[in-house]
């Protein structure tokens, strides 16, 4: 706190920094969860893409509903020609959005991109970007939000959870074990009646465990072909989840 009462007296920071600094670090103090407080991003592409979500919705024939961060907006870049294939017929909707954090996740489920709609399914992967400023037990309780929120909104929707999928290059990676931490963890809230979990992750890797640049060439982001593993792991449980009732 004296380092930020310098910084202001210097003419450092902003005016309208400090109040967002100062109650960050009360709420740290109080303890809070940053992944289960939802809270909107002031960049103007997230705005624009949340207002896009907002519009399509309107438009009914949102069956099944994809909701996650950058991997899950992947889906209309190296994913475009698999998606078509195997998701536009069903009446799919993607509301992912890059660097999406399980908080934002919330704050948009809680401001129209669910509202008016009744989808059959909705594919859940989110949590990646918690990893740096998150513990384990904040993620998990973030996920656990989410789907909370998804079975209260969507009373009749199928949630399908997946794993967080697993990245860095090497098996014996740090976050590749707080990934597994995290999936055990979220795996426990499936119920087998509204939410279902499926960790497909170890489709992505090779025999030793490494991540191939030719799944995931920044060993976080999909290729094409990946999109494909991704598709075919859980097309069979989207078809199972919206026959049943």
């Amino acid at each position: 706190m004296r380092n930020l009462r310098m910084m202001v007296m210097r003419g450092l920071l902003p005016m309208a920094m400090i109040g967002t600094i100062m109650a960050a670090g009360l709420a740290q103090q109080a303890g809070s969860n940053s992944a289960t407080e939802p809270a909107p991003r002031p960049d103007k592409g997230w705005q624009d893409r949340h207002a896009k979500f907002l519009e399509r919705v309107k438009q009914g024939n949102a069956n099944v509903l994809f909701i996650g961060d950058s991997i899950t907006q992947g889906w209309e870049g190296a994913g475009k020609g698999v998606w078509a294939e195997a998701f536009d017929s069903l009446g799919a909707v993607n509301l992912g959005i890059g660097g999406d954090r399980t908080q934002h996740v919330l704050w948009r489920l809680d401001n129209g991109e669910i509202d008016g709609i009744q989808p059959k399914a909705a594919v859940v992967m989110i949590g990646t970007n918690n990893l740096g400023a998150n513990t384990n037990e904040e993620i998990v309780a973030g996920i656990t939000a989410i789907v909370k929120k998804l079975n209260t909104k969507l009373p009749k929707t199928k949630v399908l959870l997946l794993g967080i999928f697993p990245r860095s290059e090497r098996a014996d990676h740090p976050l590749r074990t707080r990934i597994k931490e995290i999936n055990t963890e979220i795996a426990k809230l499936s119920d087998g009646k509204t939410v279902f979990y499926k960790n497909i992750g170890g489709r992505f890797l090779a025999e030793d465990g490494s991540l191939p640049k030719a799944t995931m060439p920044d060993f976080l982001h999909l290729s094409s072909d990946a999109y494909r593993t991704w598709a075919d792991a859980i097309e069979d449980d989207l078809e199972r989840l919206m026959k049943s009732e």
